[in-house]
């Protein structure tokens, strides 16, 4: 049940870390093209304190997920050598660490952002893109000390430099995935009539952009980690392609590149909005396979073993984010009407 936990709170985790991501990109280069959108990004985001909740039950069962949680260092030189990073204090200092930072740019982007709203002062714009422009490394350093801790940390072992930013390409994919569905949605119900087919066009290409660059380092990482041939290196991929877990990994780089590369390469499925909807579900769930193969191995090396828990997990964190979500929505408008550049927004073209 731990597993199925942290296999749940993954996946939501990453996915409003992408929106931070996104909403700190946009004011950092003072982008025009996404102030139509750029609402829906700050909604996601803001429920990055609530992780902090969702952690609990992670940092409850600390002692079944991770070995090293109750091992002696000195009974092991890798784990001695490790200290003092895989402590327990330092741990949870960590993860208070990015819950704090990473739900401060957010709830200080979203406050600003509903602001200008009410006021229309520029200075709104001039401090967000300071967030901006901090909230970068900010996302950079949560997300990959994230991955270091929670996911690379089920083997102590284990080690990859490139694991961090492996999990910010699927992040970032996932969650313009994510807000491509949701622009779509409330579309279909008469909202967002500002958002034209050239926005759907850049998102696209952002989808396009991020599952080119996630199957580059994925497969950069299993190159340099086949070609150094280190036994604590391999480890990870030895299991990962054994027993019925090779037909997952195998299905994973077919689904995840494969398959979505050469629709998104056209410029017809860019601007057509319910075949990059489409696309938009695909990627998103394949980013549910992707997680899944990072997280459950460690409990099954042998073979996959589905539990009932795996699905729960998913329904409840996934139903209490989208509860506040949608009970957020309606708290500020579906877009800022006061934005600087919402009129360059308006007439965008590519």
């Amino acid at each position: 049940m731990a597993h199925s936990w942290l296999f749940g709170f993954t996946y939501f985790f990453t996915i409003c870390m992408g929106c931070l991501f996104w909403n700190c990109l946009h004011h950092a280069t003072d982008s025009d093209w996404s102030v139509v959108v750029r609402r829906q990004l700050e909604n996601i985001a803001s429920l990055i304190p609530y992780f902090a909740i969702f952690f609990i039950p992670v940092l409850a069962s600390a002692g079944v997920l991770y070995k090293w949680w109750s091992m002696d260092p000195a009974s092991e030189p890798l784990l001695a050598a490790k200290q003092p990073y895989l402590s327990q204090p330092f741990f949870i200092a960590r993860a208070i660490g990015y819950f704090v930072l990473a739900g401060w740019v957010a709830y200080s982007l979203k406050r600003r952002s509903i602001s200008q709203d009410a006021d229309g002062s520029a200075a709104h714009s001039l401090v967000m893109r300071k967030f901006g422009i901090g909230g970068i490394p900010v996302v950079a350093i949560a997300i990959t000390f994230a991955a270091f801790d929670w996911l690379m940390g089920l083997d102590y072992k284990w080690f990859s430099t490139m694991w961090g930013v492996y999990l910010f390409a699927g992040a970032a994919g996932s969650s313009m995935s994510l807000l491509v569905l949701i622009v779509s949605a409330l579309k279909r119900r008469g909202y967002l009539s500002v958002v034209n087919l050239e926005h759907y066009h850049t998102m696209g290409k952002f989808m396009l952009a991020f599952t080119i660059f996630w199957a580059y380092i994925g497969f950069s990482q299993y190159m340099l980690i086949w070609y150094a041939n280190i036994p604590e290196e391999t480890v990870y991929y030895q299991i990962r392609n054994t027993g019925s877990w090779w037909y997952l990994s195998t299905f994973l780089v077919v689904g995840r590149f494969f398959l979505p590369f050469p629709v998104l390469l056209l410029q017809f499925t860019k601007k057509k909005p319910k075949l990059l909807c489409a696309v938009a579900i695909w990627i998103l769930f394949m980013q549910l396979v992707d997680v899944y193969v990072i997280v459950l191995p460690a409990l099954h090396p042998s073979g996959i073993a589905i539990s009932p828990f795996d699905l729960s997990s998913l329904l409840g964190i996934g139903g209490i984010l989208g509860w506040l979500f949608f009970r957020n929505l309606k708290n500020s408008p579906l877009y800022p009407m006061r934005d600087p550049r919402l009129g360059a927004s308006l007439k965008l073209t590519n």
